[in-house]
């Protein structure tokens, strides 16, 4: 019995190793996935900086077609969503991102940042389409009152956004289109009756004064319910060319 005790003892610990065996095991190929894990989420995430500039400067039409169309996040998942602009307005900057892209970016986006990168787009398409955007700052749509093109110009004029002081100077430009004119002779008539009175009749009147201004429009205006618009109209350079 002397003997059985004492190699009892000795048994226990290779019994408990070999059932403690398979636990470490296991413990050891956890932390080895855990550790490829996180190798591999360190290895795809890519610092904003970095990918903001790889997505100004690529020509990969596919990523940038891609990012372009990208729901963005929702607001209230914040870091994600202020990423997912940042981004955007690298490839609104790039000009090998699609220009159906880039006409989209410019229509469907109320964000100053990308907004202005567009405004700025050597196709005047794109222009146009942040001139017609009405989450323009008025700051921004005022600027493209001014673009060279006169597409941009008429959409710029025409939207909501725009103060009225750049609507009074685009009455009063010499060479706005004939069209553009019109519409801005509508103003606090039939287009937003519920305008300023006063800086809707000075617009009125300077597109009546505009050398450029249809007959149409000009006939329409010398019947206009404020007498400053109607003398306006009567004694225009456009109606004294008619007459001679």
């Amino acid at each position: 019995m002397a003997d059985g005790q004492q190699t009892q003892p000795q048994d226990m610990p290779s019994q408990v190793a070999s059932q403690e065996a398979p636990e470490e095991s296991g413990q050891s190929g956890d932390s080895a996935d855990s550790g490829e894990s996180n190798a591999s989420s360190m290895a795809t995430f890519e610092p904003l900086t970095v990918t903001y500039e790889r997505l100004r400067h690529t020509d990969d039409v596919a990523e940038l077609h891609e990012f372009a169309r990208r729901p963005l996040p929702d607001r209230a998942q914040q870091a994600a969503f202020s990423r997912a602009t940042a981004l955007l307005e690298a490839v609104a900057g790039n000009q090998h991102t699609p220009l159906d892209d880039r006409v989209f970016l410019a229509s469907d986006m109320p964000f100053p940042n990308i907004l202005v990168k567009l405004s700025e787009d050597p196709e005047p398409q794109v222009r146009q389409a942040v001139a017609a955007n009405q989450d323009d700052k008025n700051w921004l749509v005022g600027r493209l009152t001014k673009d060279p093109d006169p597409r941009v110009r008429d959409a710029a004029l025409r939207n909501p956004r725009t103060s009225w002081k750049m609507r009074l100077e685009g009455a009063q430009n010499p060479e706005l289109d004939s069209d553009t004119l019109d519409f801005l002779s509508t103003l606090g008539v039939s287009c937003e009756p519920n305008a300023p009175t006063v800086l809707a009749q000075m617009v009125r009147r300077a597109v009546a004064l505009n050398p450029h201004v249809s007959a149409e429009t000009l006939q329409r205006l010398g019947a206009d319910p404020a007498p400053a618009v109607a003398a306006a109209a009567r004694r225009s350079p456009a109606a004294s060319q008619e007459n001679s």
